[in-house]
């Protein structure tokens, strides 16, 4: 029986026979097309080599898009991961992600400059043989042979807790590999990566939106590794190497142990940076920036709590406040609200009221309602000779802000959840995903957003950041992980009925799918345990602040 495909943004194909993405790209021949790595078939994202046999609507994913490159970068950790069995005989693990890269390391010891070149040979030469990801649907009872065959027992463990049957892994050689999400159609199409040596490890270097045909460049920030050892550790006493073993947690009825631990090691961490503010005499200002969905606002009563232990008299103050009214809000290229950028702000009374509240003055601070769009009186400030005031906001320490504040007056604090517990030894939990998934509960909460709007503005909200936000990281005095091991396990109840109500017809509803598969494997924790002041009840509700 005939068919139609229909092509975003180009032709209409007749046929009678089962078609591969592979063979309607080669006839609709798009501009671009060498940089296509999947489609979407009916909103789903799948793989070039998925086989549609009916009428359907597809788009080509290119790695101009987000989606694309995330499917490159699957595609080259996987590929990474073969390249090392093959050369060295030994498995990496994925640790983090740094500096526009991920930060591997070998279990069996650190890696030497002969081995990085050894490997860097190996993906080379893989490359060059363009070998095909086959995908290959296999039942549960296989799937788990197959990574205990090849060591992967985590990977074969959460099958079992996820109850995911059948299964839809990735063979490259001899190797196979579960991602998650589709892969590109085979190794030739991985050709712009690097390896860095940082510490016992490596860094794998990959291309980015704003660097897509190119490296970005290569800046390990000391802040950063210093954050990322702190939290290897955390997990070290948590005894958490990954999902797996969050899932023992969980079924062993240990999850309020693990939330405890996690919410002192916050507490401990913000004590750390009290201390620190106090012992500078000067520092009138606390300013704190970090991505949307960090924690920012409950970072920032946190921190006035821990700066009072210290002798402080701190006042908060929340950016947010300073939005322009709904209608003067500037618009981007497509003509939709940008809250991104900074002009999205009313720099003026911001500045303003810094200058005020810095030489004495009282101020009536702003108070901005999301639902209406509006600013409305707030209340009233004057700082006094022993008062800080902490201001938060996603341009916290942007120039145009700070440098109204004299350098020795202001201390930076960047927050953003920076890394988590990962999935399996080469699957990370994305940081970008973890904000997302925050947000998602929030906006569906307190603003009036639905699910389908948080994720068709999310990618603009991303540039906005990787635009506006991370650039200024550099000017944090230290940084924060807003992560928490659980929290994942917490956000799911909440967020997988919000995800749920994505239309099918949506052009977003393979982002909530996407999503909601990846939950499959996250183990579920009741919220009731989690404290008030943590910053996973920003999200969820049921915070003590008045956020």
């Amino acid at each position: 029986m005939a068919f139609t495909v229909h092509v975003k943004h180009g032709p209409v194909f007749s046929s009678d026979v089962p078609v591969t993405g592979k063979a309607v790209l080669s006839e609709s021949r798009p501009e671009g097309g060498d940089t296509v790595v999947a489609w979407r078939v009916n909103n789903y994202l799948r793989s070039l080599d998925w086989v549609i046999e009916d009428s359907a609507e597809v788009e080509f994913i290119d790695t101009s898009s987000f989606e694309g490159m995330e499917v490159y970068r699957r595609s080259l950790s996987f590929l990474l991961v073969l390249a090392c069995r093959k050369a060295l005989g030994r498995n990496i693990v994925l640790r983090h992600s740094i500096s526009e890269g991920y930060y591997w390391e070998d279990q069996e010891g650190p890696l030497s400059g002969d081995d990085l070149q050894a490997i860097k040979t190996m993906m080379a030469d893989l490359i060059s043989k363009d070998l095909p990801f086959v995908r290959k649907v296999v039942s549960l009872d296989k799937a788990r042979k197959i990574f205990e065959r090849q060591g992967s027992c985590e990977v074969a463990r959460l099958f079992k807790w996820a109850g995911v049957d059948p299964v839809e892994l990735y063979r490259c050689a001899d190797i196979y590999g579960y991602y998650y999400a589709p892969l590109a159609p085979s190794t030739g199409y991985l050709k712009l990566f690097d390896l860095k040596p940082l510490g016992p490890g490596m860094v794998l270097q990959f291309p980015t939106i704003n660097y897509p045909s190119a490296l970005p460049p290569f800046r390990a920030s000391k802040n950063l590794s210093s954050v990322f050892l702190d939290y290897a550790r955390w997990l070290e006493v948590l005894d958490l190497r990954n999902m797996d073993s969050l899932h023992k947690k969980v079924a062993e009825g240990k999850a309020l142990e693990v939330i405890l631990i996690s919410e002192a090691f916050h507490a401990r961490n913000l004590g750390r940076i009290a201390e620190e503010i106090s012992s500078r005499p000067k520092v009138k200002v606390v300013a704190i920036a970090g991505p949307s969905g960090s924690g920012k606002t409950t970072l920032s009563e946190r921190l006035k709590i821990q700066l009072q232990v210290c002798g402080k008299n701190p006042v908060t103050l929340a950016m947010d406040n300073y939005f322009v009214d709904r209608e003067n809000t500037p618009r981007d290229g497509e003509g939709n609200y940008d809250f991104e950028v900074i002009e999205a702000l009313e720099l003026e009374l911001l500045e303003d009221h810094l200058r005020r509240l810095l030489a004495g003055e009282e101020v009536v601070l702003p108070q901005f309602d999301f639902i209406e769009g509006k600013k409305f009186p707030g209340k009233k400030v004057r700082l006094q000779p022993r008062d800080i005031l902490i201001m938060e906001g996603i341009h916290g320490l942007n120039d145009r802000i700070t440098d109204v504040i004299p350098k020795e007056e202001r201390y930076g604090i960047f927050v953003s959840p920076l890394t988590g517990v990962y999935l399996d030894d080469h699957n990370r939990t994305s940081t970008t995903d973890n904000r997302l998934l925050r947000r998602l509960v929030r906006d569906s909460r307190t603003r009036g957003h639905s699910a389908e709007s948080t994720l068709t503005i999310w990618p603009k909200v991303i540039r906005g950041a990787m635009k506006y936000v991370f650039p200024y990281q550099k000017r944090a005095d230290i940084m924060f992980n807003s992560s928490l091991p659980y929290e994942l396990s917490a956000l799911r109840a909440y967020v997988d009925p919000v995800l749920h109500t994505v239309p099918e017809g949506s052009p977003v509803y393979g982002d909530a799918q996407r999503l909601l598969s990846m939950l499959r494997f996250i183990p579920m924790i009741p919220s009731e345990n989690i404290p008030n002041n943590s910053i996973i009840r920003e999200f969820i509700g049921g915070t003590c602040f008045d956020v």
